[in-house]
């Protein structure tokens, strides 16, 4: 049974990541769209969603 599931439980975790990656992608858009519009508010949810989302990154070992 493990050998069924060990193949499946990494390709979850290498979907997880790609997941990862484009919400950081999206997430850096929306970054630099507040830092080009001096929006202060908009900057610190961001900046406070990209270091939860690096948190998350570092959790999975990548």
């Amino acid at each position: 049974m493990k050998q069924v599931a060990t193949p499946w439980k990494k390709r979850k975790e290498e979907n997880h990541r790609a997941v990862l990656k484009l919400e950081i992608d999206y997430e850096l858009a929306v970054l630099y769209e507040a830092i080009q519009d001096s929006d202060q508010d908009k900057m610190k949810k961001s900046k406070s969603k990209l270091e939860q989302l690096r948190k998350e990154m570092l959790s999975l070992g990548v």
